[in-house]
């Protein structure tokens, strides 16, 4: 019966779509490149997406970020994507975390639960518990590496955490897993060596900050405000999205089923 995911199912198949709509998928952060991933993944059916972040829609995600509008500057991120994700499918099951994703708010979470994990947070630890959480739970993760400071979409690539070459995120990541005895890792990354930002205090964060009121982590805690553009982390979320989705239903152009 035609339905708005038929145009998928002629690619993938009845059984395919089927899978999808019973799977779980967990999106930690909802950024640049979590709020893309999520937004794939719903158009291609998943009908079930637990949505993790506590932060609010800034003026300054606008540029890149698919929930950040002029009306939404201010309100949780988690709670606009919930809306857009039932104006797209209204049988979508939306759980959503304000969470900031950590080694001590990861016992909020039963990994067990998930058919799939995105990793789309910034932090270095937080990545690493998430890895560890899904690795003890026996369920799949896909991480994003580094995407801010760069330009160009076509350097993305997909490859194992110990193949990863040039991204600075990706060695610090490499090093960590290493030493925890991790032997594997689905991640996405750029070959691009990453810009330096401008230096330019009249458009810089740390010396203007506009961050939602009652926003509990402000940028100016960074250590380094990174710029950033709407074709870069965009491409890096409908990738991971798109592993996701064949990884879920088995799907490769080697044996198409």
């Amino acid at each position: 019966m035609l339905n708005q995911f038929s145009r998928t199912e002629l690619i993938f198949g009845k059984k395919a779509m089927e899978k999808l709509s019973k799977s779980r998928v967990a999106v930690f952060g909802i950024g640049g490149v979590g709020g893309y991933a999520v937004e794939a993944l719903v158009r291609s059916g998943v009908s079930t997406i637990d949505i993790i972040d506590d932060d609010k829609v800034c003026l300054t995600n606008i540029n890149r970020q698919i929930y950040a509008t002029r009306k939404t500057v201010g309100r949780d991120k988690v709670d606009v994507a919930k809306e857009r994700i039932l104006e797209i499918n209204p049988n979508a099951i939306v759980n959503t975390f304000k969470t900031f994703f950590t080694p001590e708010t990861s016992g909020e979470f039963d990994f067990s639960l998930y058919d799939y994990v995105i990793d789309a947070i910034d932090t270095v630890t937080g990545k690493i518990e998430l890895v560890m959480k899904a690795q003890e739970a026996n369920v799949p993760i896909i991480c994003s590496m580094g995407a801010g400071n760069k330009v160009d979409p076509t350097a993305f690539e997909v490859a194992d955490i110990y193949t990863t070459s040039v991204c600075p995120l990706a060695k610090v990541m490499r090093q960590e897993l290493r030493k925890r005895g991790v032997k594997k890792l689905k991640v996405v990354y750029s070959k691009e060596q990453p810009l330096t930002p401008v230096e330019d205090m009249s458009v810089s964060c740390r010396s203007n900050c506009i961050c939602p009121p009652g926003a509990e982590r402000k940028c100016t805690t960074r250590r380094q405000i990174p710029g950033s553009n709407a074709f870069v982390p965009s491409v890096a979320g409908l990738i991971i999205a798109g592993e996701v989705i064949k990884d879920l239903i088995g799907f490769s152009l080697d044996n198409k089923s």
